[in-house]
């Protein structure tokens, strides 16, 4: 079936022709000629990539009178990012219909601007449903003469508690409005919206109630909790092609781990939150360009995120709730291409992925991370693949070439392409000859490399984040950031883990009367025993301290926009204060002991590019 023969007027025809669309996906083939041509109510199932946004703004277009000012169809999205996105495919389609104007509405951009562009006539609205209400409370929205109204990705919306915000909304449209629903799963909330707003609704489908598409290969790998970043390094080395988002439970996880990959030389930003939308919009044009390998976001920032060519979705933990693994793995595999979906999973994830498995009825493959020996090869091998592919400017290098020729004259064909591939290759091959296995259940299991999980009296309280702790606990042990994992910051005390091996080392801290802010810092091994083992349980001294504070920097990493140290953000922490004895805080004067030490075994928290892993000393 072409789109010739979905009913289409003429004008669509000629802009659907300019973008190259020649046949419609299955979820349009149900759609378009349906809402062309019946007032209906639409329940339509379909994945995320599917061409839902044409499958309801090409029937939208084909009905509303472009000649009429007045708003004749709402188009509800739950993010700002795919407000834009369909307000900007719709105008591409629209391209050729006189009198016709979309206009977005979203938080984080002038409500005035959008309320000027409203006033003046918008047959479509494309709103997220917190903004819309707004407008609603300013009377500056008019919904009484709505025709159509859409929930693009309701269960979604309902997933972000917007279930009031659209209950609002829906009470001021008219009752002879068709509603259409666009849902990737089905859950009751979304039901409850079909049966009390909806009137006999056609229901289309384009796959089973919460299936995942079928050209995605699902992947889990089982690490322990502290290797969960060195996957996902690995991961990233073996697939040197990859173009992916990686997806975070937290704003702060999604900075810390966006941070490291910049910071290690990947091509890496972060998309959450608490970014302003100028921000947002920067790191989407440079994801979009390609200009990104890997874009590291929450659930809720990447919604809406329709970017051609994705390979890979990594899950860097799994999901809260597990319907939305449908809409992160949606991200990939759009247009009929393929994709790997990539989940880096604990021992204690192996049920909820038999949950997921149930869900999107689809098998995972247990995966084990490639060795150092596998990684260096795939490394070896992309390389000369672009030596092959290389384009090579005849005209602009033939000057040069005879002073080429002449300084590699006395080697041969063999040992010239020997030596070029060894500038890389070395790298590398130093950086992984010996690198750990990071397989839970491999050498990162060992008795050795188990775990225990410590009690120290500093939280919140005492102006410190998870990745402030971090230093501060490097710092007073001698140990590098990268042995200690699973900081649980709370209001008044934290929690954080090491390596077994290491429990003596930072119990003996408590006899080292180190004090913050004039209090004494106590460690104690937490009487909660870890799943990945941990040694014999001991208390150290006790009491709680409050003090300290906490600093950032700002810094541009390779290939990503500006970070801005701050409460939850990557940057070197800095603690004011006089030492006395060891006394850390916000004494007066100036610390005596400062420093640095340089680790000249390299670790695998470094990208090898980067050369030897180096940590400054904090002044305190």
């Amino acid at each position: 079936m072409t789109f010739k023969e979905l009913g289409l007027n003429d004008a669509l025809m000629k802009a659907i022709e300019d973008l190259g669309f020649e046949n419609p996906t299955p979820i349009q083939q149900q759609t378009i000629p349906l809402l062309s041509t019946k007032k209906t109510d639409l329940v339509a199932l379909a994945q995320t990539g599917t061409g839902k946004t044409a499958a309801f703004g090409l029937p939208i277009l084909n009905i509303i009178d472009s000649q009429i000012k007045d708003t004749q169809a709402l188009i509800l999205s739950p993010t700002r990012e795919l407000c834009v996105q369909i307000t900007n495919d719709l105008k591409k389609y629209a391209k050729y219909t006189k009198g016709l104007t979309v206009t977005a509405v979203y938080g984080g951009a002038s409500i005035t601007n959008q309320m000027k562009d409203i006033r003046m006539g918008s047959q479509i609205i494309v709103a997220t449903p917190g903004r819309l209400v707004d407008l609603i409370e300013r009377r500056a929205v008019k919904l009484s003469t709505i025709k159509i109204i859409v929930l693009d990705e309701a269960d979604e919306m309902l997933n972000m508690g917007f279930k009031d915000s659209l209950d609002v909304i829906l009470e001021q449209t008219p009752e002879s409005k068709n509603t259409w629903l666009f849902s990737a799963t089905m859950p009751r909330e979304v039901e409850r919206i079909a049966k009390n707003y909806m009137s006999n609704p056609a229901e289309v489908s384009a796959g089973k109630k919460n299936e995942g598409a079928a050209n995605i290969s699902h992947v889990y790998y089982t690490v322990n909790s502290r290797d969960r970043y060195l996957a996902l390094k690995r991961i990233a080395d073996f697939y040197p092609e990859i173009f992916g988002i990686v997806f975070c439970r937290t704003k702060a996880e999604t900075q810390e781990v966006a941070d490291s990959l910049i910071k290690d030389g990947y091509s890496a930003d972060a998309l959450h939150g608490d970014l302003s939308q100028g921000q947002r919009d920067l790191v989407m044009k440079r994801f979009r360009n390609h200009t990104l390998q890997m874009l590291v976001a929450t659930d809720v920032a990447a919604r809406g995120i329709d970017v051609e060519g994705i390979t890979h979705v990594i899950n860097y933990n799994l999901p809260e709730d597990i319907e939305s693994y449908t809409h992160r793995t949606g991200r990939t595999a759009r247009a009929g291409k393929s994709g790997v979906a990539i989940a880096i999973v604990t021992g204690r994830d192996s049920s909820r992925i038999k949950d997921i498995e149930r869900m999107i009825n689809k098998k995972f493959e247990r995966g084990n991370l490639p060795n150092g020996v596998e990684v260096t090869e795939k490394q070896l091998f992309h390389l000369v693949k672009k030596l092959h592919d290389v384009e090579v400017k005849d005209e602009e290098i033939e000057k040069y070439l005879p002073k080429v020729y002449e300084e590699l004259k006395d080697l041969s064909k063999e040992e010239i392409i020997k030596r070029f591939i060894s500038e890389e290759f070395n790298r590398f091959f130093a950086y992984y000859q010996n690198a750990q296995d990071l397989n839970s259940g491999g050498d990162g299991n060992s008795v050795n490399n188990k775990t225990s999980r410590f009690f120290i009296n500093l939280g919140e309280l005492d102006g410190f984040n998870r990745n402030s702790l971090k230093d501060f606990l490097a710092e007073i042990s001698k140990q590098h950031p990268r042995m200690l994992f699973n900081i649980d910051v709370k209001g008044s005390f934290s929690f954080f883990e090491t390596e077994s091996k290491l429990v003596d080392s930072f119990l003996a801290l408590n006899k080292e009367d180190i004090e913050f802010n004039n209090r004494k810092v106590s460690i104690e091994a937490s009487a909660k025993r870890m799943r990945d083992g941990g040694g014999e349980e001991r208390r150290g001294g006790g009491g709680f301290n409050r003090g300290g504070s906490r600093g950032g920097d700002e810094r541009r990493g390779n290939g990503g926009g500006f970070h801005r140290g701050g409460s939850d953000r990557g940057g070197s922490s800095k603690f004011g204060g006089h030492r006395e004895r060891k006394s850390f805080g916000n004494s007066e004067g100036r610390s005596t002991d400062s420093g640095k030490r340089t680790f000249s075994k390299r670790s695998e928290g470094d990208k090898p590019a980067f050369g030897k892993s180096e940590f400054r000393k904090k002044k305190y």
